[in-house]
């Protein structure tokens, strides 16, 4: 399997060996919903090696350590059961040591799927694959995604509490990491994470939201407008918003731009161009459905372009605002309150966590491009 890619389950039960050219741990989550635990009791390791439906498997002279899992027996307000490995010596990393998850069918030995996460560098734990309700079925996805403090570090954000401390100056590393959600307090202390629990979120540049409300996931479907006033002296501008698609590697998966109107069957639609501006709201706009996205997208990035050439200190009152695409509520702002002489602007990003939730990030920095194909590389460099 490549990153991000699925497969169906053929076996009712099934086990995930791991096999690295280091010591590792290798441990069992079982999440909800909200991609978080029920309680600690839902971490399946060496130490507490049995959960409803999970297994831990401990290593031997013939078989390499697994976590079993038995898809009936999985409660039913269990969504997924995350496959994660951890190195054995503290300051180690993976590079070079190519951890492999191989997913076999019990009853008969036969594989399933395997999966080597590619470009590991300062990893020391990672989340290695999912197996995942579809409705009635089960499937398995490979995830690949690094943590640099170990065990500690991705139970943690998962809702587990376990006595191993994590390292203060050792973030985790989701598929992006992504921008801080608050500027630091003037103690040093990390601010508490803007949610939209308090309701519409002002950004200012580098200011993030995570789009939860109330711990959860709040929103499928999405819509990014921006306005404009027209230029000074009343000439004309045609400013063009576009969104590129990219996977966990950074790499370009679509864009959708003037050219392009929609992507992934409509799960990201252009709603059409406007040439002039100063309609006196919104005046171009995307449309994304969260989760018609395929799995292999992990940020998407939204920029504009000036395609008439005019330079954004001539533009007046440019923003973007993100509203519910179902009732229309507004839910974050981002004015562009300072202006650089160029063509093309990043104005925001939103990073896929593994959690499910998506995280808005106010970029607001100036590119020299006329179009969409200029801000690949610029936007890819910022997530």
């Amino acid at each position: 399997m490549t990153q991000g890619a699925n497969a169906p389950l053929s076996a009712v039960r099934v086990s995930v060996e791991v096999t690295c050219r280091q010591r590792v741990d290798v441990s069992g989550l079982l999440l909800t919903r909200t991609g978080k635990v029920r309680s600690d009791a839902d971490l399946v390791f060496y130490n507490a090696p049995r959960a409803p439906g999970v297994t831990h498997r401990p290593a031997s002279a013939t078989v390499p350590a697994a976590v079993v899992i038995d898809t009936w027996s999985v409660p039913t307000d269990v969504t997924a059961v995350v496959v994660a490995v951890s190195l054995d010596d503290p300051a180690a990393t993976f590079a070079g040591s190519d951890p492999t998850a191989t997913v076999r069918d019990t009853a008969t030995d036969r594989v399933i799927a395997t999966f080597t996460p590619p470009r590991l560098t300062r990893e020391s734990a990672l989340l290695l694959v999912e197996v995942y309700r579809r409705g009635a079925d089960w499937k398995v996805r490979a995830v690949g995604q690094g943590y640099a403090d170990g065990l500690a570090g991705f139970a943690a954000d998962f809702g587990v509490s376990i006595s191993e401390p994590a390292p203060a100056a050792a973030p985790p590393m989701p598929a992006y990491p992504p921008a801080p959600t608050t500027p630091p307090a003037a103690n040093g202390t990390a601010a508490p994470r803007v949610t939209l629990d308090k309701g519409r979120v002002s950004l200012v540049k580098g200011g993030s939201v995570s789009l939860v409300k109330g711990g959860r996931p709040m929103l499928s479907s999405v819509r990014m407008a921006l306005g404009w006033q027209p230029a000074k002296h009343g000439r004309n501008i045609d400013l063009d918003a576009s969104c590129i698609a990219f996977d966990a590697r950074r790499e370009r998966l679509e864009t959708v731009w003037f050219m392009k109107l929609q992507v992934f069957n409509g799960a990201i639609q252009h709603t059409g161009d406007n040439l002039v501006g100063g309609g006196g709201g919104d005046d171009e706009a995307i449309d994304v459905h969260l989760e018609g996205l395929p799995s292999e997208v992990c940020g998407l990035v939204f920029v504009v372009n000036s395609f008439s050439g005019q330079r954004f200190t001539e533009v007046r009152d440019a923003y973007c605002r993100l509203l519910d695409a179902t009732s229309g509520e507004e839910l974050v702002r981002f004015d562009l309150t300072n202006a650089e002489p160029a063509t093309g602007v990043v104005m925001c990003k939103l990073v896929r966590q593994y959690s499910g939730e998506w995280v808005m990030t106010a970029l607001g920095e100036y590119v020299d491009a006329k179009t969409a194909r200029g801000m690949v590389k610029p936007s890819a460099a910022l997530l």
